[in-house]
């Protein structure tokens, strides 16, 4: 059979925009997607040595064969909004990331009048990893044995104790507010650049009181040199289940959970979201990392972006009205 003209130039335009989009899907995908090799940047916005590095170090052993290395970045300082700041203006290209907070992603955009980030539209959200709770740790010459002990003594020194958090405008700063307004202490505020620094003090005894993780806790419990007297969930710890809740004795209103999340810049491509996201969900659900995670204090999730954002939402809405009620601003 004769093909005619017309035809025969229909069938080889059609062979050649076949053969271009095929020469071009390998392009587009290596442009876009992350093959081993360059080191991923993780920054975190605490100093070294806190359970965020615990958590992104067990991530990094079981993704080193798909993404290549995740090197730990600790950008420490303003309460962590270096490290965010750096991450919002680096290349979209998902070899940098950020280990975000509850404190730097729902709760600084209440506490600071002239927050430089919106935690919404300047990232791209990938995976809640973790939830925690928080406890009530007191140094050891605290003249305390249980919370009931700990008001009676607080409320004595007239406003003279200080409590330690691990950062203005965080969960560990909040708790301390929280429970000085539902007990009625006047317990003064002391925040660090970070877990590391306030466990040390605590220990010390630089300062008697310090709002830490659960995990946080218990790794100092073993010198000797604290005690842990409450937790912050709804219901008991089940790494800590001797110890009462606040909410179990009788201060409805002192409940404090927070998460790690891992965020990209805004912009960086869908197919790049979508591979760190895979990659990071399997390493959370795998057993070495769950049960490590267990160990230190930190529950997994394994949220995906909505679950994280609709978290963010109501996480963000609850810290407003508690800043509000104890009439809270950070210093920018």
């Amino acid at each position: 059979m004769r093909i005619g003209p017309n035809l025969q130039r229909r069938r080889l335009n059609t062979a050649l925009a076949a053969a271009g989009t095929m020469a071009f899907a390998p392009f587009a995908a290596a442009q876009n997607a992350i093959a081993p090799g360059t080191p991923i940047k993780v920054l975190i916005g605490v100093p070294a040595g806190g359970t965020q590095d615990v958590l992104t170090r067990a991530i990094a052993q079981e993704v080193r064969d798909s993404l290549g290395p995740l090197i730990i970045d600790n950008r420490s300082g303003a309460a962590g909004r270096i490290a965010v700041e750096a991450v919002k203006s680096a290349a979209p290209d998902g070899r940098t990331l950020l280990l975000g907070t509850a404190g730097m992603m729902t709760m600084y955009p209440s506490a600071y009048k002239n927050l430089t980030y919106d935690p919404v539209k300047d990232f791209q959200p990938i995976i809640n990893a973790a939830r925690f709770e928080l406890a009530l740790v007191v140094n050891k010459d605290v003249p305390a044995n249980t919370l009931a002990d700990f008001i009676t003594w607080a409320k004595a020194q007239s406003g003279a104790v200080s409590f330690a958090s691990y950062g203005a405008g965080t969960p560990s700063h909040f708790l301390g507010e929280m429970l000085n307004r539902g007990a009625g202490l006047q317990m003064v505020h002391v925040p660090y650049r970070g877990s590391t620094p306030a466990r040390q003090d605590v220990m010390g005894g630089s300062i008697p009181v310090y709002f830490d993780t659960v995990g946080g806790a218990l790794q100092m419990l073993p010198s000797g040199r604290v005690k842990v007297l409450a937790t912050s969930g709804d219901k008991r710890s089940p790494l800590m289940p001797s110890l009462p809740t606040f909410v179990e004795a009788g201060y409805k209103d002192v409940i404090a959970t927070a998460w790690f999340a891992y965020f990209a810049p805004a912009r960086t491509p869908k197919p790049v979201v979508d591979q760190l996201r895979a990659e990071f969900m399997r390493a959370v659900n795998t057993r070495e990392v769950r049960q490590l995670l267990l160990q230190n204090g930190m529950y997994p999730l394994g949220d995906n972006a909505d679950a994280l954002l609709k978290t963010m939402r109501e996480d963000t809405a609850r810290w407003a009205g508690i800043m509000k009620a104890v009439n809270f601003q950070a210093n920018d």
